[in-house]
């Protein structure tokens, strides 16, 4: 992207143009300059340079699974989602930076808009915003209040760095679940918000998916023998009780995430009849509302599950049987 940026200023001869607008311009005026920019740029459109971008950009094309598929799976997974959690519709866009500031991911990981918002590119970055208003709201009554905040959401989010990996969509819907709640001890928050996620994902994959698809969990704790590790092992032994045939184990080895979840996170598996195995999500334990709510004390743990690969599990109309 400077490589680009440097070519533009070069060619404009106006050397520093990225950082004027950036650091120069108030985000009020910025806006009203690119929106003039982009009524310039439209009034030299017609309908068909509108039609023929529709053909050739993959971030407008519409979804390859059936809405009716989508339905099912929401209709269904939010009816057995727990009573303690609050869903929500979410707008299509979120303030600019929920992605790099929250998450601590390059901007490029989201479209960014001309009106200081972004698209949603992460339905976990967005409900960490809600959640920490809301346990804001709890400690404001409450200083030490404990009390957990517990929302849900299923979203459609576009991630433009995807759009040319293979195999993976520029946009597609996520069911997401985020726990927020302060630090208790003994990794109590931790512990009851990861059995609480991953057992809601088991609980509506299988009803979904049927008994035939093979499901599986893989736990992952950044420090090998640390009382995280422990409580990692114990929320697995829980799951493989309540969960027949479902394998739960941990998975030292992981390499992906690291930097995103800093202690203790997990992936969801999905192997369907003959075929291969799939990851359909994942989750874990971040320190978002420790960042937004400037508290030490504050917990949160955030998953999702992409609906696009469940929905293509599935066959329309009910599970595999």
């Amino acid at each position: 992207m400077t490589q680009i940026t440097d070519r533009i200023e070069r060619e404009l001869g106006v050397p520093g143009l990225a950082a004027l607008l950036a650091d120069r311009i108030e985000p009020s005026d910025l806006t009203s300059l690119l929106l003039e920019v982009q009524r310039r740029r439209v009034e030299r459109k017609r309908a068909p340079d509108v039609l023929a971008e529709y053909e050739q950009n993959r971030f407008v094309s519409p979804a390859g699974t059936s809405p009716a598929r989508f339905v099912e799976w929401d209709r269904l997974a939010l009816a057995l989602l727990p009573a303690a959690f609050d869903a929500l519709e979410l707008s299509p866009v979120c303030p600019i930076g929920t992605c790099a500031a929250v998450a601590a991911v390059s901007q490029d990981w989201a479209v960014s808009t001309a009106r200081n918002t972004e698209v949603v590119s992460d339905v976990t970055n967005v409900l960490a915003l809600e959640a920490a208003l809301r346990r804001r709201a709890l400690l404001r009554s409450a200083p030490r209040s404990a009390q957990p905040v517990h929302l849900a959401a299923s979203h459609r989010v576009v991630r433009p760095q995807l759009a040319e990996a293979k195999g993976l969509l520029p946009h597609f819907r996520l069911l997401s679940l985020c726990s927020a709640g302060r630090d208790t001890g003994s990794l109590r928050f931790e512990t009851d918000a990861l059995a609480l996620h991953v057992g809601f994902h088991l609980t509506a994959l299988r009803a979904h998916l049927g008994p035939s698809v093979g499901l599986r969990v893989a736990l992952t704790a950044w420090s090998p023998g640390s009382p995280l590790d422990a409580a990692a092992e114990r929320v697995c032994a829980s799951l493989r009780e309540r969960f027949e045939g479902v394998a739960c184990a941990l998975d030292p080895d992981r390499a992906s995430g690291r930097g995103y979840y800093p202690d203790l996170c997990f992936k969801l598996y999905a192997t369907p009849p003959g075929g291969a195995e799939l990851e359909l999500g994942d989750g874990g334990v971040v320190d978002w509302t420790q960042k937004l709510l400037a508290n030490a004390k504050e917990r949160l743990l955030v998953s999702g599950v992409g609906s696009d690969r469940v929905c293509a599990l599935a066959p329309a109309g009910g599970a595999l049987e």
